[in-house]
């Protein structure tokens, strides 16, 4: 059966997961981070992608780009992992595929989405035990969105803009989204959409685009999420999404 093509539209954010094989370590030095950023900043110019929130996990990377070509984020991925493939294989002296397969994405429209999204990203270290608050974990887009650093690759998303009138009252605004934990119930929505690639949005937006009808379109509700086994996945997201 041939796997199903990419959802990806142009001019709407797009949420990436690229995990390792097997849930095996990515970055091995302060270093590979560095150089991983790098290489992301030249190709979001290539290929056309702006990046508004990234999180460089050890074994696990989250980024949430808008393309302008349905190819841009496709492209930016598989350069970016051929890049960064061959430096870990040369400077570590080993062989073969680093990363599980292809990544997974979904599509996301809406405040609501876009900017749970950010925080999602964000919030990572914090839910995997590693650092106390974003703001102290370095490979992350989170002190650029909350604090204005310059990283030289976030652009925000127009509905982080829409939440002020200037930098700081935006920056302010932002801010006050981390006084709390994401919600459970957008911790799953977000983890099943991208997992199974469909798209977060609006009624109006599900309505107003034809997605292939073999794709799965319906959204989680808001709310309690329903009852379910947690997976290793979930109890540690230092290993999964």
């Amino acid at each position: 059966m041939p796997r199903q093509s990419r959802l990806v539209l142009p001019g709407i954010a797009v949420h990436i997961v690229q995990r390792g094989n097997n849930r095996q370590q990515c970055f091995f030095r302060e270093s590979d981070f560095s150089l991983y950023l790098l290489y992301l900043r030249e190709l979001t110019k290539k290929h056309d992608c702006k990046i508004h929130a990234y999180c460089l996990m050890s074994n696990h990377v989250h980024l949430l780009m808008t393309p302008t070509a349905p190819d841009g984020p496709s492209a930016l991925m598989r350069d970016l992992g051929q890049r960064y493939v061959q430096y870990i294989n040369r400077t570590r002296g080993r062989t073969g595929t680093l990363w599980e397969g292809r990544f997974r994405s979904c599509v996301t429209e809406s405040a609501r989405y876009v900017l749970a999204c950010y925080r999602y990203i964000e919030l990572n270290p914090v839910r995997a035990g590693m650092v106390e608050e974003p703001g102290k974990y370095a490979w992350s887009s989170f002190r650029a969105n909350a604090s204005g650093e310059d990283d030289r690759l976030t652009t925000p998303h127009a509905e982080f803009t829409a939440l002020g009138l200037d930098n700081a009252s935006r920056r302010d605004a932002y801010n006050t989204f981390f006084n709390e934990a994401l919600e459970e119930s957008l911790l799953h929505v977000i983890r099943e959409a991208t997992r199974g690639d469909y798209p977060l949005g609006s009624e109006a937006f599900l309505r107003g685009h034809r997605f292939p009808s073999a794709r799965k379109t319906k959204r989680g509700r808001a709310g309690r999420p329903a009852l379910r086994v947690k997976s290793e996945d979930d109890r540690n997201p230092e290993i999964g999404l």
